[in-house]
């Protein structure tokens, strides 16, 4: 296929996602679209409920979907239980990824005792300092800084102005959005007599492989022990991760997230955005927090968490919230009620 103008056959698709096909193998695809916006050429996919009044009126040469709303299908299709996943692997197949550039630009700063591997690119107004390990068909952005005895793993990406603090480590095929600081001091500090004392933070960052965090991200640096981030974590843009955090396999964090020192999430958790995680708690695997949960004790156990008031008129809001601070009293009403009810029949 030319990188250009890649064309793939809705066969091929159906081959590759295993997905019953209904209509012609050798429709042409070229884009991924929306319902609404797709023209002929364009496959979309119908994954949400909310949006299946637009399937009637689309435009699409084909549509992903699930074999439930095949039948209300007015064009080809194909057919699988999970037409989201079937849309992000089509968007991938689809999608042109420009070569990337090897080499070093000429305004770039690199140390003499840096190593760069020769696929390697380093970009304009970037430093690289003493002891670095740069990988191979590793891209390291305009204006990233890359402090000493920092390791990037193969193939992975430094888009552009992300700073990597000493001693960092970056596994392979990571890719780092525009703003990121990965190793900075975590918070901490020590009371002496009411004058704050800075407790040295003395571990690093270790990121595992195939990771993605989103830009203006924050990863604290360990205070003893390395914060960790295994691999397949997915980050979203403007989340804060603490010192000495662990955070397991293929977990998936949304945005604003304010993750606290020395908390450990487990594996293929879903934390909602605007999410805070208290310091020192422990979450369990498979935990999947809604957003703007409020997390103030440790999870042990696998599920579903809220812990924040859905959206409600402001009057409605106003009245609930008298209402909840008047519990207290209204809970010792109650028991003094039930007491003189004692004996009467």
């Amino acid at each position: 296929m030319d990188s250009d103008n890649i064309s793939i056959s809705l066969g091929e698709l159906a081959d590759i996602l295993k997905a019953e096909l209904h209509g012609d193998r050798d429709c042409r695809i070229e884009r991924v679209a929306t319902l609404q916006s797709a023209s002929p050429g364009s496959i979309s996919f119908l994954a949400n409920h909310r949006y299946r009044s637009h399937l009637a009126k689309t435009r699409a040469s084909a549509v992903i979907l699930s074999p439930a709303d095949q039948p209300e299908c007015p064009v080809f299709s194909l057919a699988l239980e999970n037409p989201y996943l079937g849309y992000a692997k089509v968007a991938s197949l689809l999608n042109s990824v420009p070569v990337l550039p090897s080499g070093i630009h000429p305004t770039a700063w690199v140390s003499t005792k840096a190593t760069i591997h020769e696929t390697a690119w380093v970009g304009a107004q970037a430093v690289i300092e003493d002891g670095v390990s740069i990988g191979v068909n590793t891209y390291i952005g305009a204006g990233c800084v890359v402090s000493s005895q920092t390791i990037v793993g193969d193939y992975s990406q430094l888009v552009a102005n992300v700073a990597l603090c000493r001693n960092t480590v970056i596994g392979k095929r990571v890719l780092i959005h525009p703003g990121v600081v990965i190793g900075g001091d975590g918070f901490g500090i020590a009371n002496n007599n009411g004058i704050w004392v800075k407790i040295p933070q003395l571990g690093s960052v270790r990121v595992g492989d195939d990771v993605e965090i989103g830009a203006n991200t924050t990863i604290d640096r360990g205070a003893l022990e390395d914060t960790v981030i295994e691999d397949g974590v997915k980050i979203d843009n403007q989340v804060q991760v603490g010192h000495n955090v662990y955070i397991g396999a293929h977990t998936a964090i949304a945005g604003c997230v304010a993750i606290a020192g020395s908390v450990r999430i487990g594996k293929r958790c879903v934390v909602g955005g605007a999410t805070a995680i208290a310091g020192h708690l422990n979450i369990a695997d498979d935990v999947y927090l809604t957003g703007a949960s409020q997390v103030a004790k440790s999870i042990p156990k696998s599920g579903i968490y809220s812990s924040w008031i859905p959206i409600q008129e402001s009057l409605v809001w106003r009245k609930n919230v008298v209402r909840l601070n008047q519990l207290d009293e209204m809970a010792r009403r109650i028991k003094a009620l039930e007491k003189s009810q004692v004996g009467i029949d």
